[in-house]
């Protein structure tokens, strides 16, 4: 069995209303990194769901393409959808390193802990658009991440500057869950993942 480079959680939900969610995500390791990706497709309801359905499709499929050509292959799948809005993270546990790039109204965080002991944030810089119907150029931003580095990924369900306040507890999945039950919109369906980083197994 291939060691685990991140601990992982998600939580989500359709909006009150709706039996199928148009939020989705798709985690996946490789042999020396994980991908995390998260769709929101526009709007609520079936539609949207496809749409999302899709592009994590698309991304499962082309997972081994950089992440910019990857969301490329998506916005050529999703031309006859109504689009979706996009963030994606790739993990590389040899480099210690972290690329991520977002499409449309979604939020990214780093949260790792500072030389003082106080935590750091660092926010994804997402490009305006929708992927298959208005596809910006992209450029992916590539970082260092070390273990216990936390990636948050979250679609626009979930409210705007979550990350303040915002606790980390000793489970990703409990850390997801939390997020969701304080900065969940009702209006919208929501979907957060969190992910903390473990590095390569010394």
């Amino acid at each position: 069995m291939n060691p685990c480079f991140v601990e992982w959680g998600v939580a989500g939900r359709q909006m009150q209303g709706e039996t199928l969610s148009g939020d989705l995500h798709l985690v996946k390791q490789r042999e020396n990194e994980v991908l995390i990706a998260v769709a929101d497709g526009l709007g609520h309801g079936q539609a949207a769901a496809e749409a999302a359905t899709l592009a994590l499709r698309t991304v499962d499929e082309y997972s081994g393409e950089p992440l910019v050509r990857i969301l490329e292959h998506c916005s050529r799948r999703l031309r006859y959808t109504r689009g979706v809005t996009m963030s994606v993270a790739l993990l590389d546990v040899v480099q210690d390193s972290m690329e991520w790039l977002g499409v449309g109204n979604v939020a990214g965080l780093l949260i790792r802990s500072g030389t003082d002991g106080n935590r750091v944030q660092e926010s994804l810089l997402s490009s305006h658009g929708v992927v298959g119907i208005h596809f910006p150029p992209l450029h992916a931003t590539a970082i260092k991440v070390a273990p216990g580095d936390t990636v948050v990924l979250a679609t626009d369900g979930i409210r705007r500057g979550f990350g303040d306040g915002m606790v980390l507890f000793d489970k990703a999945e409990k850390t997801a869950h939390a997020i969701l039950s304080r900065d969940g919109l009702e209006t919208d369906d929501a979907l957060v993942v969190v992910a903390t980083y473990q590095g390569r197994p010394r």
